[in-house]
């Protein structure tokens, strides 16, 4: 059995915690919306429509933020087809995954919900096909209270009181070939700052996102930061980052180690925005919204027959079945994220619902919790404060894809209800693990968790929806050290009070 060592200190603070770090997305895409949050016909239906067993997954889920409606979904979206009377709204297609847009849930509907939840909304404009103008109608219509055309109109589909957004994202991954309406990094920077600028103008108050590269694996990426920056500099809070992750090829040591690139991916993008500024002489620092991640098996979905020209409403597309390797591998990004926290003030995972999501629904059926559920809820619960990076000391794991990887990895939080620790062991062997806690003054071990199994490709399906959960991790605290012993490709979670 291996061994690794742990010291926190309580001055090693990375930042305070900024809870829309545990944000979430939804978009139209495939059973996200339709069948997944809302089926009017379900038998836990609610007045409005929405799945109440799903909101009761939500709200334990802990979500703060719902980023919304897109994803590639929003570059072809038109906002007026989704408010007023449900009877006159149109049909359209959806360009992004071949499938019909019923928009039977719009802006109102979705904002009501959010409220129900407790979570905040992150919108999106379509930057892709529209511009500057539509997204001042949008603004004009959620956010201004009354006495104007479009928030008049608003109170007359009954909803008088403003949804005061805050946080408006503009456009989506618009570097993808695949997107529509794609442009040059020049084009949509120019645009971006535009479009910024009059948003500002409108509501000074606003944080605004702006579209960094699709991913680091883009032959855009780092250029595509830089370019676009130079334009919107002055005018937004934010830049987007977006990573997926999956086993390739039976290498699941690479895919254990996947923290590494999200690391580089953050890492890179600060310090383009840094030089950007730097070279602008101002002391504004661009913060990450890392407002897509999560495990996404995007090869096999690529091969399959399942986006194509048959043009259905809300198809079954994209519903991964997480394993126990998923979530030991989603853990780990989540801590990376807390890690990088001074920087990734946002963060939303991909999806929410059905489509590579925490949460699986049959249409008419159950609602239940994939692996990847757990990490994320008692990351949510558990963390409070401020995050601090603690000194790991433990042996390495060799990686095809990424190379040496610390086979324990930590990151914990501190605030005044009390301490928490998350930790991943990616290693094929179970590691005795001493922390030195006494920095933290705590006196007792409150929960300790931890996500593990004999076959690490476990899963939760339809037929066996609790078959993997978390189980007891037997945490000992004595005189300032914690003791614990993490189990092969396990994430756990330990709370002190």
């Amino acid at each position: 059995m291996s061994t690794a060592s742990i010291r926190i200190d309580p001055e090693a603070v990375v930042a305070p915690i900024d809870r829309r770090i545990f944000g979430s997305f939804v978009e139209h895409l495939g059973r996200c919306v339709y069948d997944g949050i809302y089926e009017p016909g379900h038998p836990q239906a609610d007045e409005n429509g929405f799945r109440k067993d799903v909101t009761a997954l939500v709200k334990e889920l802990g979500a703060t933020t719902i980023r919304y409606p897109g994803g590639n979904f929003v570059s072809g979206y038109r906002w007026e087809d989704g408010v007023g009377p449900r009877e006159s709204r149109p049909v359209r297609r959806d360009l992004a995954w071949h499938a019909l847009e019923t928009n039977q849930i719009g802006l109102n509907e979705f904002a009501s919900w959010l409220q129900e939840i407790g979570s905040e909304l992150m919108l999106a404009v379509n930057l892709g096909t529209r511009g500057i103008l539509e997204a001042l109608d949008l603004l004009e219509y959620a956010n201004h209270p009354s006495g104007t055309a479009l928030s008049d109109l608003r109170a007359a589909h009954g909803y008088p009181e403003p949804w005061d957004i805050r946080m408006w994202c503009l456009g989506n991954e618009m570097d993808g070939p695949w997107q529509t309406g794609y442009m040059t990094a020049d084009d949509y920077g120019k645009l971006a700052a535009r479009t910024a600028q009059a948003m500002k103008a409108a509501q000074k108050d606003l944080e605004l996102v702006v579209c960094g590269s699709s991913g680091s694996s883009m032959p855009t990426f780092g250029e595509w930061e830089r370019t676009v920056l130079e334009h919107a500099y002055d005018y937004v809070d934010f830049v987007s980052c977006h990573a997926y992750y999956q086993e390739f090829d039976g290498d699941l040591d690479s895919f254990l180690a996947s923290a590494l690139d999200m690391r580089y991916f953050i890492e890179t993008v600060v310090t383009t925005a840094d030089a950007v500024g730097h070279r602008r002489k101002t002391d504004k620092k661009i913060m990450l919204s890392f407002d897509e991640w999560n495990i996404w098996y995007l090869k096999e979905h690529q091969e399959s027959d399942e986006v194509n020209e048959t043009w259905p409403i809300a198809p079954r597309q994209l519903e991964d079945v997480y394993s126990v390797a998923d979530a030991v591998v989603f853990g780990s990004l989540l801590m990376t994220l807390l890690e990088h926290h001074d920087r990734v003030r946002s963060a939303s995972l991909a999806q929410l619902v059905n489509v590579i999501a925490p949460i699986m629904t049959e249409p008419g059926g159950d609602a239940w919790r994939q692996t990847t559920f757990f990490p994320f809820s008692v990351t949510s619960r558990l963390a409070q404060g401020r995050v601090l990076k603690p000194r790991v000391e433990a042996g390495t794991v060799t990686s095809k894809k990424y190379g040496e990887a610390s086979a324990v990895d930590a990151v914990a939080t501190d605030g005044d209800e009390g301490s928490a620790v998350f930790l991943v062991n990616r290693s094929r062997e179970a590691v005795d693990v001493t922390i030195d806690v006494s920095g933290l003054g705590r006196a007792a071990v409150a929960e300790a968790v931890t996500l593990w199994d004999d076959d690490v490709y476990a899963k939760n399906t339809i037929d066996d929806q609790e078959r993997v959960g978390l189980k007891p991790l037997d945490a000992r605290l004595d005189g300032g050290t914690l003791r614990v012993r993490l189990e092969p490709v396990s994430w756990s979670a330990i709370a002190l009070r």
